[in-house]
């Protein structure tokens, strides 16, 4: 068999896959989150945090709640880090510093896990398990709960409630996170990841010796690293490492764990809003967009020139010869499509198109099919703004679900997509301008632009994934990267609820003979184009730097 025909029974797999538990997975969460009962377990946590449950919030109050909990989570994280020296199970590694313990604090809780260190030679059991394990599963229930409190805005009428964030992060983690997790965690022990406790792992026999690794709960962090999107491993090399993904079929399941909630939460949306075909259409969407990237990174790491690249059947460095560039290309686009960040090959070792594709796939918003819970209100956002160009074609006032886009709606619409650009840009320009960043980089030239792009676009869309070649961990880096996590995370996520507020305040206008139909396939390719053009008219930079590249 070959490698291209390997690549796409892969693709083909993982789709089969995806497909499959789509309707039974998205209806089971619509539900979850429609429920009115609580369960013992939850009923516990209320009484531990002092909520209560049945209090419906209006988006103020919702907001406040999602900004006060991930502000604990930050102050926690970090002060596990600054204590880990005298906390046990530390495995004798010393106390993080500063610059570095806020840039990981920040990164664990907004859902980004960019990591600036060596996570098998800085972080000891403590830290790994009850710090960063820990906001692995949190940070993405809190994503998932903006986005059901979105969903209610379109689904509302006239209350301005969007539900009860205490009530949707708790059920999101206990009856949706953990339980997938664990299963997740078993197949993964099942193919070789390691899970325990021991201060080293001895890998076997080598030349004159044995080679040792510190050990840890791998498989139960590997398992919410991909389910929620996160993308920190627990060793640096993430997860090219066999000790996190072992064999081909674990890195196939792998990609399947990043990309499940995600796809079916549009399943979730068409349920809880009284129509399945709008949650096909999102879907489609999406679908379109990760299927036409994939072929895109395929055609691009397969294409040979020259003998080398005939000899290795394609673009083999940086990646691990058990995945092979099929597996590569499909882990690097569904990482960077989502908010996942973790990897399996060494992006800056793509070809230069290549490399640009990974970038351009964090540029979208991260949408196709974007992180748990990120990557549906970021998209339902993005659909806001399609029906609104469409309105302006045929001069009619836009219409989404039934609610009217007026002036408030493209105002907070237009707000959300323009934060990211801004900080991507302006942090970009200001490192390269500066003398002291630019030492960090390896290369010169478009490579080297791409090393500072890269790693501003990673930061701001919260994805986490690094184009390598770049010493972050510096106080420049650690700052200015943390800097954009906080804002990234947050400021596109304050007009998330306040556009949901506005929506559920609206009584539903009647379906007319004028209302574009935003469950057919016509609506699902104006969102598609509408990403793209957008995404294309605000990044030029990637003219500079991976364009440059593949075209030279």
């Amino acid at each position: 068999m070959g490698p291209v025909t390997a690549g796409v029974l892969q693709l083909l797999a993982l789709t089969g896959a995806l497909a499959l538990v789509h309707i039974p997975l998205g209806t089971y969460m619509a539900r979850v989150y429609s429920s009115q009962r609580h369960l013992r377990v939850e009923r516990w946590i209320y009484k531990g945090i002092g909520a209560d449950p049945d209090t419906e919030m209006r988006w103020p109050a919702y907001l406040r709640g999602v900004l006060v909990f991930s502000l604990a989570g930050v102050l926690l994280l970090y002060a596990l880090q600054r204590l880990q020296g005298v906390l046990p199970g530390s495995l004798g590694f010393a106390s993080i510093d500063p610059d570095q313990a806020f840039n990981t604090a920040v990164s664990f809780v907004t859902n980004t896990n960019w990591q600036s260190y060596y996570g098998e030679q800085a972080m000891g059991h403590v830290v790994q398990t009850a710090g960063l394990a820990v906001q692995n599963f949190v940070s993405a229930a809190v994503g998932m709960a903006v986005a059901v409190a979105l969903v209610r805005g379109f689904a509302g009428s006239r209350s301005g409630e969007l539900g009860n964030f205490w009530a949707d992060l708790v059920r999101g983690v206990v009856r949706i996170l953990v339980p997938l997790a664990f299963v997740a965690a078993i197949v993964l022990v099942a193919c070789g990841v390691i899970q325990n406790f021991s201060g080293v792992h001895t890998v076997g026999q080598f030349t004159g010796g044995s080679q040792e690794w510190n050990g840890g709960a791998v498989a139960s962090q590997e398992a919410i690293k991909e389910l929620g999107t996160n993308g920190g491993g627990y060793f640096n090399a993430n997860s090219a490492h066999p000790f996190e993904n072992p064999t081909p079929f674990s890195n196939l399941f792998e990609i399947f764990l990043i990309l499940v909630i995600p796809f079916a939460l549009t399943r979730t949306f068409g349920v809880m809003v009284g129509s399945v075909r709008q949650g096909y259409a999102i879907l489609a969407a999406m679908g379109t967009i990760w299927l036409g990237f994939v072929s895109l990174m395929m055609w691009a790491e397969f294409s040979h020139q020259g003998p080398a690249f005939e000899l290795a059947n394609g673009a083999m460095e940086g990646k691990e010869v058990r995945f092979g560039i099929g597996g590569s290309s499909l882990f690097a686009v569904s990482t960077t499509l989502t908010s996942t960040g973790a990897v399996d090959s060494f992006h800056s070792s793509f070809t230069g198109l290549g490399g640009g594709i990974t970038l351009l796939g964090m540029m979208l918003g991260e949408i196709a099919p974007g992180g748990v819970g990120s990557g549906l209100y970021g998209m339902l956002v993005m659909a806001v703004i399609a029906v609104f160009i469409a309105g302006l074609m045929v001069g009619r006032t836009p219409e989404y679900l039934g609610k009217k886009i007026g002036t408030r709606e493209i105002k907070q619409a237009a707000l959300y997509i323009l934060v990211t650009p801004a900080l991507v840009l302006v942090l970009t320009a200001a490192a390269m301008a500066l003398p002291t960043p630019g030492h960090s980089m390896t290369n010169s030239g478009a490579h080297g632009f791409s090393e500072i792009l890269y790693a501003y676009t990673s930061a701001s869309n919260n994805n986490g994934s690094a184009f390598a070649g770049l010493n972050a961990d510096t106080q420049w880096f650690n700052t200015t990267l943390g800097i954009a996590m906080l804002l990234g995370r947050f400021v596109p996520m304050i007009f998330v609820p306040a556009l949901a507020g506005s929506l559920a305040r609206q009584t539903p206008v009647p379906v007319t003979a004028g209302t574009l139909r935003t469950g057919k396939p016509l609506f699902a390719g104006l969102l598609v184009g509408a990403v793209l053009i957008i995404t294309g008219l605000t990044y030029p930079a990637l003219a500079l730097g991976p364009l440059a590249e593949g075209l030279a």
